[in-house]
C-alpha cells in the first residue's frame, strides 16, 4: 500500500491535471479507497481561501478607482470606470455563487479599504491625509452600479 500513496503523490506534484481526472474518475467510479483524500482536502481547503482572496482583491479595485474617481476628477477615464464596473460584476458574482462570502466580505470591508487607501496615494501622488480614514461608502453603495462618488 506505501507503493500507491507515493504514486498519488507523484503525480501530484507532476502532472496536476492528470491527478485531478484521475481522482475524479476514481470519484465516479466510487473506488473510494484509492482516492487521494489527502490532497483532495487540501485543494478543496485552498478552494475557499482562493474564493476569500479574490473577493478581497475585487473589493480593493473597486474602492481604489472610487478613490481616484472622487479625489482626482480631472483624470477620470474610462478605463477607471470600466474597471469599476468590472470587479464590481467579479464582487456580486462571487456573492450569487456563494452568499456565504457576505459576512467574510462585511468583515474585510475596513482592511480592504485601508489598502486602497494606500494605493490610491501611490497611484494618484495626493497625501494620504487627503482620503478619509474611515470608507465615507458603504458596501451597498460599492456594489451598486449606479453609485460613483
Amino acid at each position: 500500500m506505501p507503493h500507491i500513496k507515493a504514486d498519488r503523490q507523484t503525480l501530484y506534484e507532476t502532472d496536476y491535471l492528470q491527478w485531478i481526472e484521475t481522482n475524479v474518475e476514481k470519484l465516479r467510479n466510487q473506488d473510494y479507497a484509492n482516492v487521494d483524500w489527502t490532497h483532495l482536502m487540501e485543494e478543496i481547503e485552498d478552494m475557499g481561501r482562493s474564493e476569500r482572496r479574490s473577493l478581497e482583491s475585487n473589493l480593493i479595485v473597486v474602492l481604489l478607482h472610487l478613490l481616484k474617481w472622487q479625489y482626482q476628477p480631472e483624470e477620470r477615464s474610462g478605463s477607471w470606470e470600466g474597471s469599476i464596473i468590472e470587479h464590481r460584476r467579479r464582487v456580486k458574482k462571487a456573492l450569487k455563487e456563494s452568499p456565504s462570502l457576505r459576512p467574510y466580505l462585511d468583515s474585510i470591508f475596513a482592511e480592504c479599504y485601508a489598502e486602497a487607501v494606500k494605493q490610491a496615494k501611490a497611484e494618484t501622488g495626493l497625501a494620504l491625509e487627503t482620503f478619509p480614514t474611515e470608507c465615507l461608502y458603504e458596501l451597498t453603495e460599492v456594489t451598486d452600479d449606479g453609485f460613483l462618488p
